[in-house]
């Protein structure tokens, strides 16, 4: 570690000398040799130091949500190739050297940091060794030395030796159970704040390597800080854990008022919005405005679940979006909004299993009783009996008064299809006179 902080020893003078401007402000309020006093330097030069990359963090954020408006086109690379791994990485990298996309982007802030961070360790190792380094003198490296944070010298590791940490006016025990808890408490932040960016800001529906890479590191940074913190001295735990502290209030920020498009972040952020529009009639801030104008500048094929459901909110709400991402009360909407909640009034209540059942067993019932009766009536109209033997003027007497009753009671019947059929079939049956018997001899 000594040899890779010596490595950026060109900028230990600007980092002591930011540090000794500090601790005169902080000095003369808490004491020169206070742990307050020192402390709050370096938590002070964390704070300075992301303040001068916050233009690298806005070329971040644009640079994430250039790979966010690419997911669709990697979506469909993705389906298109997903039998050959290969080809499919291949048009990836191709997508991204046409649209400028860098995937490894949000490792900048990190990058930017690291000289930082191993020059203000540079400095902490020579005050444990009591040698002056940059801008501080013998004096202020002294001073350093006996400055405590809860009881630990801010030049002390975990790993020392009880002879260094008793140099140093302290104890090991004092030592190691509070650079145990910052190490635990700067690892707990840094898998926070990863965690955060994957559950929240993410559109899960596309696999992209930026998720990969989002969520590789969620697990392995906190691990290689874990290990690493053992031989931070307590300075550099302070400088470490305010970083992640800013870095993780930052993304909370960013993901409430700019989520990415298509994430859990986002449907929370139009819901909000949507609760906004209802109680005031129109869309409050800039913004706002820049947002819905955004998603109304989309095609409707191309927005996403949540944009959608934003759209179904506000035409429920009796609001149409325009496209200055301004909104105006619609009487159509309104109008057909309630017309449609009147017919979800009209509509029948939804009946059970059983229910539906008895009511079908119940018309069937009524269907086949219905059947039955003309098929009693026609019973003696179209029943043809053997007659005895008589005389040929019975017989024909017989048969002309049994037709006449067959006409009669066909008549009424005339209106019915299937009692029309039968009344036919009964007459031409009917019409078949039986021999008459003389025709035998």
């Amino acid at each position: 570690m000594d040899t890779i902080a010596s490595l950026f020893s060109f900028i230990t003078w600007p980092v002591s000398w930011v540090i000794v401007q500090f601790h005169k402000v902080y000095g003369a309020v808490f004491g020169p040799d206070t742990g307050w006093a020192w402390g709050l330097s370096i938590v002070s030069l964390v704070v300075l130091i992301r303040i001068c990359l916050i233009p690298l963090f806005v070329k971040q954020i644009k640079s994430t949500r250039n790979m966010q408006a690419l997911q669709p086109k990697m979506k469909a690379i993705q389906e298109r190739y997903k039998s050959d791994k290969q080809r499919q990485s291949e048009e990836m990298m191709k997508l991204y050297k046409e649209t400028g996309t860098n995937p490894l982007s949000s490792c900048l802030p990190i990058l930017a940091q690291s000289p930082f961070f191993f020059a203000l360790y540079h400095v902490l190792s020579n005050i444990a060794s009591g040698k002056e380094i940059g801008a501080m003198n013998q004096a202020l490296v002294d001073s350093a030395r006996q400055a405590h944070i809860f009881g630990a010298p801010i030049a002390a590791k975990f790993m020392d030796s009880p002879e260094k940490v008793e140099a140093l006016n302290a104890s090991l025990t004092d030592v190691r159970i509070v650079t145990a808890i910052m190490i635990i408490m700067m690892s707990a932040s840094q898998f926070f704040t990863q965690r955060q960016l994957m559950m929240k800001n993410v559109d899960l529906s596309v696999k992209t390597p930026y998720m990969q890479q989002q969520k590789m590191l969620m697990y392995i940074f906190p691990v290689i800080f874990a290990v690493m913190g053992i031989n931070f001295p307590v300075g550099v735990l302070v400088y470490w854990l305010t970083t992640n502290v800013w870095t993780m209030g930052q993304q909370m920020y960013v993901i409430n008022q700019n989520p990415t498009p298509g994430s859990k972040a986002q449907d929370s952020y139009l819901q909000r919005l949507l609760k906004s529009i209802t109680q005031h009639g129109e869309v409050r801030g800039r913004r706002r405005k820049t947002i819905v104008k955004m998603i109304v500048a989309k095609a409707s094929s191309d927005r996403n679940e949540n944009e959608r459901r934003f759209f179904s909110g506000l035409t429920k709400a009796g609001f149409a979006a325009q496209a200055d991402g301004t909104v105006i009360k619609s009487d159509t909407i309104e109008a057909d909004v309630e017309a449609g909640a009147a017919a979800r009034r009209q509509q029948p209540k939804r009946q059970s299993k059983a229910q539906r059942q008895a009511a079908a067993q119940h018309a069937s019932a009524k269907d086949s009783e219905e059947a039955s009766e003309p098929a009693a009536e026609e019973t003696p109209t179209t029943s043809l009996e053997k007659k005895p033997q008589g005389s040929a003027k019975a017989a024909a007497k017989e048969e002309s008064k049994g037709e006449a009753q067959g006409d009669k009671s066909a008549r009424p019947r005339a209106n019915s299809g299937g009692a029309r059929q039968q009344g036919k079939s009964g007459q031409r049956k009917g019409q078949q006179r039986p021999k008459h018997p003389s025709s035998k001899k």
